[in-house]
């Protein structure tokens, strides 16, 4: 998927400016421990079935919504948060997150981000920039393409996880559980490799169908899934383990 710079406009200065296609002003749940804002990046080069935001997925020539204004609205939150996170679609993605993020950080806010990791070369750039990372690990890397329906995505996946790990920012590594797309015994497998890895915090985050597109799982497919004899395997690998149902 090519990618070009977010072009500057008359009344902006001459940088790479994010592509915003929305934004919440406040949050208790996006960043740990913080009240935050969330600012979502328009673009993302993978297709889950699970995904929430499919509206963020296309990448506009044009920003729905002008770095400046978001600027302006962060202004207004400062003494009201503590923090601003950045999330998509896939923030990676966009060559202005960097000058993004130091924007806000000048304005004396924390730094967050949630990315799948599709891009790793750019997710190791603005590490030193963000004091906390969420990051999906969708599969077994070795079947990522099942969740996000683009080849070889597991091998930046990977990458990207490494990188997250080696660089002492503190993270949570999150899974969707979706009976369809991953079942236990592949949350499983997973999950003995993620500790391999040494993830030491990892959530399982139960599939919910609201703001998603596939609405194929009933109540009935999702009464006890995932079961209690694998949330207590999974509780044994991580010192922290998270379960998050709907």
């Amino acid at each position: 998927m090519s990618v070009s710079s977010a072009r500057s406009t008359a009344t902006e200065p001459a940088q790479r400016l994010l592509k915003v296609g929305g934004i919440t002003p406040f949050t208790a749940t996006d960043f740990p421990g913080k009240l935050a804002a969330v600012v979502f990046a328009q673009g993302c080069a993978w297709r889950c079935g699970y995904c929430h935001n499919p509206h963020l997925q296309p990448r506009p020539h044009k920003s729905p919504l002008q770095w400046s204004r978001v600027l302006g609205l962060l202004r207004k939150r400062v003494g009201l948060i503590d923090g601003v996170v950045f999330s998509g679609g896939e923030p990676t993605l966009d060559p202005g997150l960097g000058e993004a993020m130091r924007d806000v950080r000048k304005l004396g806010f924390e730094v967050g981000l949630h990315t799948g990791g599709a891009y790793p070369r750019q997710l190791e750039e603005v590490l030193p920039l963000v004091d906390w990372v969420g990051i999906d690990v969708k599969a077994p890397f070795d079947e990522y393409e099942s969740v996000t329906g683009v080849s070889d995505s597991g091998a930046p996946a990977r990458a990207s996880l490494a990188a997250v790990l080696a660089s002492g920012v503190k993270y949570e590594v999150r899974t969707t559980a979706h009976p369809t797309l991953l079942p236990e015994d592949r949350i499983e497998q997973l999950a003995r490799e993620l500790a391999g890895m040494g993830v030491a915090n990892y959530a399982l985050q139960v599939f919910r169908s609201q703001g998603c597109k596939d609405r194929t799982l009933n109540a009935t497919a999702m009464a006890g899934y995932p079961r209690a004899e694998l949330e207590h395997k999974l509780s044994l690998l991580f010192p922290q383990f998270t379960l998050r149902r709907a």
